[in-house]
């Protein structure tokens, strides 16, 4: 081997299959091993013969047993057993165990190394390597002149076998109880840690990942250690110089003097050659590291950085070090991010670390406040709270919290509750604000009175108030005292003056908060799942609930009293009871204010005409029924049956009003008021129904939100009327009758509707509501009456399909709903009921249609597919789904999916007799990017599966095309061709045989215009079929050329992105051709984000001056 220059303290690094062990040339191998001179003399007479040779050790891993010497073993004395020595242990072994015998392997380590260094120091730099994954061994005597290749690796850190599952936290403790144990001998010797450093600083530039991982490990375990010696070091230097000063005081010199002037100094040096050591590491380790490519060893160099900053301020505690903290911050990895924010958390925890950190708080203070937005939420949350303890010593200024209000409002409630306890520490609170004194009276009136100003903000948004009211909640004790707040509602010695804006949002804020109070969510939650309580909170809330109601009893009749006309205040203040105990009200003596109670709910009942107050009111009142025991049962049930009798005379009152030709409001209240107590409980009304035939029948000219309600209220009477019927045990023949005649002659004046349907159109508001009710009501009631349902049974007359001539009418109806504007329906969004007349709720009813089998799908299927991308994100959603069933019940859908084609193809063809180029274009793109979902369905597998579908699309669409030419060959273009090019190219090469054999005695060249989509169907096809063989080609000769000895296969471990998810395959295909499709989308809005998404432009939060940048 040729010479090779001797290493001193660093390694060089080189790319080969193994690792190597450099010997000088025709150097003598020293005798040592097993005392065999004969052996050991033909080593070291050959030595140089046996050096590596590339080609003779090639796949040859354990060539490396045969040069390694064999452990020197003592012979047991005579007389004593052969017990295991503890001694005899490799180190990597104790390290890799279950670390209890750390301690003692490293004192006899360094019992070793103090009576002989070099074998010592080569057992633990062999340690160091094999920690590192390497099949390695360093002989002694060519210890400066090691060579480290990146041949065979084990990643015992990384490995997830159980006998290293310890392995990481026991390096750590190896190299902390080394460098303690050597603290008063070697650790000063400049020669053991120097050397170790230096091979470790080396390891960690390799280019395997598994050693810098494992170095850096090393290396920044060091610093943590040594900066234990030298804080020890440093409090030994204190006390000498203490002890120093006070032998001066006493003007002596002698040898006390002198002895402890020479401790002080050597004290001193040794602590100035550990912080030697520690800048040797942070400035060849660290500094490189923190930016290694690998996130994980950057993550550790960040928080072992925070560490020394805060465990040794007098060393690291500066910019020099601190700038790593603030570059961190904008780290791509999200868990670099969090240790950098983390440790600055920490930093500024610590007061007298403030000063020092001014200057680095002046130049990173907005990047902290903008991670407070990370797109990371653990980060963002973290970084909140790195927010707070800046306010806390008042290093940014208030105005700088502008951005960090809006995610009051944000999606992931971690990042909301972060926010909400900053606002309530900062602005309610205001912990941080040492200027101005305590407050003055009563603390709960004081934060209330603060929490009010916050909510003036949000007072037209009723949702957003809640949201903030929900994140604020958990930590501001005053929502949850019950008395101050009826108190200030009352104004019972007012400390603040409610206005009336106040006094609305602090009833929302006590209807929230009994809410929260009793374990409710009051804001939606992302999973929807069920929330379940432990013991301990299920007691928490049933004494928040006794808490509620003995602070409520006598003073709720005078809150209802006193807010009854306020439509803004009653709904809330009604509800409460619903989480209140009844049973209190007889424990304590209280009947009398229970029955108040409820007369006055009765009252407000009829007073107000709103849905909010009158759902809140029949809630109210059918709790009390249902809820109250014994004669407050009685008196509750009493009530609720009055209420049913006079509202039955009060609509009965002004239907006749409505004969007479007077005014029809009376009517369209009661109508409401009867409409949502019957959405809870069944109420006779054979008379109103009668009357809401003769009203509809006489009256053809009434307000279309009349009509509205008086169809509903006889659908819901049809409905109940069923239900009793089906869950009686006998079924009488007049009941029979009586449910089919309502049936039939609801049915006759939905349909009237349809023969003449109301004006529907972006000025005819009220047209749109009564349409979508017309739609709605007749999908309800033919699915309750849908012929599946009693077929072979005794009710079997009951069953029901409509014929086609109505599903016609029906659907082109809910295609005119579907045809109004989101501008349109974005103002409407405040309306009552809308939620219940959009065109979602349009299409979900449709669509429930097929689902549900209430008629053949032959003709509305495609009907509903075809306007899968023409209306919006919510409408797609509602499509897709149907899809889904759609598959799951009968797989074949390529006659559906056709058909769909067809009916939007159709409708471009109507469009396209409009002289609009943009219409025309516009109509054109619709039916390709329908195209493209439905084709988009086929993806991966389920292309292979579904192959017969997608050529039966292809070749029947291809015969439609040409049934009418040129006129339907556009259809060629916008729909069969994303099918065909998801064909096989055999297959696409008959496609392209068939349209060319279709076109041999057709002259194109009469009409280039209209034949310009069949040859761009063509060329495409053409193109697609040659890309496809050109790569089966590449494949074939690539295949060809891998001769000889296969490549060693890449171990590389992939991750599964969805493991254990439990979706089916029509709904993966389906979201995967979402992903192919997501440019068709691009301009539309998700409907099935939360509703905060819609209520982020608010005016309200625009003057907050809250300008949220996305990103």
């Amino acid at each position: 081997m040729d010479d090779v220059a001797p290493l001193a303290s660093e390694i060089t690094t080189r790319h080969s299959k193994r690792a190597r062990v450099h010997a000088l040339d025709g150097g003598d191998e020293p005798s040592k091993a097993n005392g065999n001179d004969r052996e050991n003399q033909e080593r070291s007479s050959d030595g140089s013969d046996r050096s590596p040779n590339p080609g003779e050790r090639e796949g040859s891993p354990d060539d490396f047993e045969e040069i390694r010497p064999k452990t020197k073993r003592p012979r047991p004395a005579e007389g004593t057993s052969d017990v295991p020595n503890r001694s005899e242990e490799r180190l990597i072994e104790v390290i890799k165990g279950n670390g209890k015998h750390i301690s003692q392997a490293v004192k006899q380590w360094v019992e070793r190394y103090e009576k002989n260094p070099k074998p010592a120091m080569v057992e633990l730099l062999m340690m160091l390597f094999e920690a590192c994954g390497a099949k390695y061994y360093i002989r002694e005597e060519y210890l400066d002149e090691t060579d480290v290749d990146d041949g065979e690796i084990e990643d015992y850190q990384g490995s997830k076998k159980k006998e290293f599952k310890n392995f990481k936290e026991n390096l750590v403790s190896f190299w902390d109880t080394l460098v303690i144990e050597c603290q008063n001998g070697p650790l000063l010797d400049k020669d053991l840690f120097d050397k170790c450093m230096d091979y470790i600083i080396a390891l960690s530039c390799t280019p395997p990942r598994v050693y810098r991982l494992v170095a850096s490990l090393m290396g920044l375990q060091l610093v943590t250690s040594f900066i234990s010696v030298a804080k020890r070091l440093a409090v030994q230097r204190d006390t000498t110089q203490r002890q120093l000063n006070a032998e001066r005081k006493k003007r002596v010199d002698g040898p006390r003097v002198e002895s402890l002037n020479n401790r002080l100094s050597a004290t001193h040096e040794q602590k100035l050659v550990i912080d030697e050591m520690m800048r040797k590491i942070f400035t060849g380790l660290f500094v490189h590291r923190y930016r290694d490519v690998d996130p994980n060893i950057r993550m550790s160099c960040i928080q072992s950085l925070g560490v020394w900053i805060l465990s040794y301020p007098t060393l690291f505690l500066q910019d020099l070090y601190l700038k790593y903290l603030g570059w961190t911050l904008n780290d791509k990895s999200a868990g670099v991010r969090k240790a950098a924010v983390l440790a600055l958390q920490n930093l500024y925890e610590v007061e007298d670390n403030v000063p020092t950190l001014s200057l680095f708080t002046e130049r990173f203070s907005n990047r902290m406040i903008e991670l407070a937005d990370d797109v990371d939420v653990s980060v963002a949350v973290c970084a909140i709270g790195l927010v707070k303890q800046l306010l806390r010593h008042q290093l940014i200024p208030d105005d700088d919290l502008g951005p960090l209000y809006d995610l009051l409002i944000d999606d992931p409630p971690e990042i909301r509750r972060a926010i909400g306890e900053l606002v309530y520490d900062h602005l309610i609170a205001q912990k941080f604000n040492s200027s101005q004194p305590g407050p003055k009276g009563n603390e709960s009136e004081i934060h209330l009175g603060r929490m009010l100003q916050i909510l003036r903000e949000f007072s037209t948004d009723p949702i957003l108030s809640i949201y903030v009211i929900d994140d604020v909640w958990e930590y501001m004790k005053a929502m949850k005292d019950w008395k101050c707040i009826i108190s200030m509602l009352l104004d019972e010695n007012p400390l603040i003056e409610l206005t009336d804006e106040d006094a609305t949002n602090l009833t929302r804020l006590l209807f929230a908060s009994v809410r929260k109070a009793v374990g409710e969510r009051i804001v939606p939650a992302s999973d929807n799942r069920k929330q379940y309580f432990s013991k301990a909170q299920k007691e928490a809330i049933e004494n928040n609930r006794r808490d509620l109601t003995i602070a409520m009893m006598k003073n709720y009749p005078l809150l209802l009293r006193k807010f009854m006309t306020d439509k803004a205040k009653i709904s809330s203040l009604v509800e409460i009871i619903v989480y209140m105990n009844l049973e209190l009200y007889s424990l304590k003596r209280q009947e009398q204010n229970f029955r108040t109670t409820l007369l006055l709910i009765k009252d407000a009942f009829f007073k107000h005409g709103e849905k909010d107050a009158l759902r809140s009111c029949v809630k109210a009142i059918k709790f009390c029924s249902t809820e109250s025991r014994g004669e407050l049962q009685d008196f509750a049930r009493n009530k609720l049956k009055e209420l049913e009798d006079e509202l039955l005379d009060k609509l009965k009152s002004a239907t006749k009003e409505v004969i007479d030709g007077e005014d029809e409001y009376s009517l369209l209240v009661n109508l409401k008021r009867l409409y949502e107590l019957q959405l809870s409980r069944p109420i006779s009304i054979d008379e109103p129904y009668g009357d809401s035939i003769t009203i509809l029948h006489s009256f053809r000219n009434l307000d279309d939100e009349v009509v509205s309600f008086l169809l509903l209220n006889m659908y819901l009477d049809v409905a109940w009327s069923l239900h009793s019927i089906i869950n009686s045990e006998t079924v009488s023949e007049g009941s029979l009758s009586s449910l089919l005649s309502k049936r039939d002659t609801l049915l006759e004046e939905l349909e009237y509707f349809l023969n003449a349907p109301p004006e529907v159109g972006e000025g005819s508001k009220s047209g749109n509501q009564l349409a979508c009710r017309v739609c709605t009501i007749l999908a309800d009631v033919w699915c309750l009456f849908r012929k599946t349902n009693f077929s072979s049974t005794k009710l079997e007359r009951l069953g029901y399909c409509p014929d086609v001539s109505i599903l016609q009418k029906f659907w082109t109806l809910c295609e005119k709903q579907l045809k109004i504007s989101d501008d349109t329906e974005d103002e409407d969004v405040n309306k009552e009921y809308i939620e219940e007349t959009n065109r979602d709720t349009v299409m979900i009813a449709a669509a429930k249609l097929i689902a549900s089998d209430t008629i053949p799908k032959d003709y509305l299927a495609p009907e509903i597919i075809s306007h899968f991308v023409m209306h919006g994100a919510g409408i797609a959603e509602i499509v897709k789904s149907l899809i889904t069933v759609l598959r799951k019940k009968d797989d074949n859908v390529s006659e559906i999916f056709l058909e769909a084609l067809k009916r939007a193809f159709l409708r471009h063809l109507e469009l396209s007799r409009s002289d609009d180029e943009s219409i025309k274009s516009e109509s054109f793109q619709e039916c390709k990017n329908l195209a493209a979902r439905l084709a988009g369905i086929f993806v991966g597998a389920a292309r292979n599966k579904h192959r017969p579908e997608i050529l039966k699309i292809v070749k029947e669409g291809i015969e439609y095309a040409f049934e009418d030419t040129p006129k339907h060959l556009s259809f060629l273009e916008a729909s069969v061709l994303h099918f065909a090019s998801r064909l096989p190219a055999p297959d696409i090469r008959d496609v392209l045989k068939d349209v060319q054999k279709r076109t041999e005695n057709v002259n194109a060249e009469e009409d280039p215009s209209g034949w310009r989509p069949y040859n761009t169907f063509y060329e495409s096809l053409l193109e697609k079929c040659a890309k496809n063989e050109g790569i089966q080609d590449e494949k074939e000769w690539t295949t060809t050329r891998q001769r000889g000895r296969p490549r060693k296969r890449q171990n590389i471990e992939g991750r599964r992105l969805f493991d254990e998810h439990g979706s089916s395959d029509e709904e993966d295909s389906i979201n995967t051709s979402d992903q192919e499709d997501a440019q068709v989308e691009g301009d539309e809005e998700d409907d099935n984000a939360p509703l905060i998404h819609s209520l982020k432009s608010t005016s309200k939060l625009r003057s907050l001056r809250v300008s949220r940048q996305e990103n």
